[in-house]
């Protein structure tokens, strides 16, 4: 059994963890970090310290109504992507731990598209 890194918990909710496949699981978040455990594999979950995040990354649609999906970079530069019931709330008690000027939306498919056209054209 996995040793949990939090003394307390605010929230825990049933989520998906985006990888090569999908894990189903639920996700702890705590006054220490940010957990996620499988429940159909004890070997694969994450624990990953406030200090460790770097970003936390919200892919948002159709002005903010829809959150499909969110990241979690840490400062190695590892993207951990998630998904869960409510993420919204998610986000929002992650918000308590980390600083909003570290949470910000993904790219939109447009976005990377102008970002993509204009380095083509760019005089060097």
């Amino acid at each position: 059994m996995i040793q949990s890194l939090n003394t307390k918990v605010d929230l825990v909710i049933e989520a998906t963890w985006l990888t090569g496949s999908t894990d189903y699981g639920k996700i702890m978040i705590g006054d220490k970090g940010f957990e996620f455990y499988s429940s159909r594999d004890s070997r694969k979950n994450v624990q990953i310290p406030w200090e460790e995040v770097d970003k936390v990354i919200a892919s948002v649609m159709l002005k903010g109504k829809w959150i499909p999906r969110y990241a979690i970079k840490n400062k190695k530069n590892v993207n951990y992507i998630f998904s869960s019931k409510d993420p919204k709330r998610v986000l929002r008690a992650i918000r308590k731990y980390v600083d909003p000027n570290n949470m910000v939306n993904s790219l939109s498919f447009f976005d990377v598209v102008k970002r993509a056209v204009k380095s083509r054209f760019k005089k060097s």
